[in-house]
């Protein structure tokens, strides 16, 4: 529900009020519209199979919720990468902002992170329901996921998934790369601002994206890179819900803390 309640009003905020009508906010509408999407592709189906004691998902149902999932949680990592760009370009760059991330700029920015994912999410999703299962249909998940459904296979390992995965893991670290580089960049560009208050504005601007990021991917990595010993159904639940449900419910709050345009555009609406 806070989820669904804060992402619901950031989006209609950054819609409704002029003054938002930014690259900043255009891609934390994107960054909304996502978590809205991740939390909606989980949460009513569990919340369906506790009201009625039910754990049954079909086949159908299962891919779906595989694409869907996979295809918003890729998308946000595409497109916080693209808004560490654009706080890159506005502290680095002011002089360039308008020129490089005019209107049609944020556009193809924003097109290129949801289309490109799509086509990957759609690829990852054939590739794993061609595997051939048998080891029974029982997920240790509130959700269906790759790494559970890897382990019904009959191969302990399949070449092309374990390659996809690979490759994934290669653009993800990317993505990360290109963050943590562009916030060097930043911090560089900042520290030589010679009065307090302008580097003061300057990081106020900045924290909220790095938050959001350190959020999501802390969460992420630790749900796929904890060691095997420390494994259990009970702490897998957790963490599965850490990472897929609590970083969209966050980050309005995070977005809206120290970002007094969008209190001001939120208490308008309310």
């Amino acid at each position: 529900l806070a989820a669904l309640l804060g992402n619901g009003l950031t989006i209609t905020a950054v819609a409704c009020d002029h003054r938002l009508h930014t690259p900043m906010y255009f891609f934390l509408l994107n960054l909304s519209l996502l978590d809205l999407g991740s939390v909606s592709t989980t949460l009513p189906k569990a919340m369906a199979n506790s009201l009625w004691d039910n754990r049954a998902i079909s086949y159908p149902g299962c891919a779906a919720q595989l694409f869907l999932l996979f295809f918003f949680m890729s998308a946000e990592l595409c497109l916080l990468t693209v808004m560490a760009y654009d706080r890159y370009v506005a502290i680095c760059k002011p002089l360039h902002y308008g020129t490089l991330l005019g209107s049609r700029a944020c556009v193809h920015m924003a097109a290129a992170a949801w289309g490109s994912v799509f086509l990957y999410a759609v690829l990852h999703t054939a590739n794993t329901f061609s595997i051939p299962i048998c080891k029974g249909n029982a997920l240790e998940q509130f959700f269906c996921e790759i790494p559970q459904i890897l382990k019904l296979s009959c191969s302990d390992s399949d070449l092309r998934e374990v390659g996809l995965l690979v490759v994934t893991a290669c653009l993800a670290l990317g993505c990360f790369v290109f963050i943590m580089v562009s916030y060097v960049q930043i911090l560089r560009a900042v520290l030589r601002i010679p009065s307090e208050q302008g580097r003061h504005k300057a990081f106020s601007t900045c924290l909220p994206h790095l938050a959001v990021v350190s959020l999501f991917v802390s969460t992420a990595m630790f749900a796929h890179l904890k060691p095997p010993s420390i494994s259990s159904s009970v702490l897998n639940l957790v963490v599965s819900f850490l990472y897929s449900v609590f970083p969209p419910a966050v980050n309005p709050l995070i977005y809206s803390m120290r970002n007094q345009e969008l209190k001001d555009a939120l208490k308008k609406l309310i």
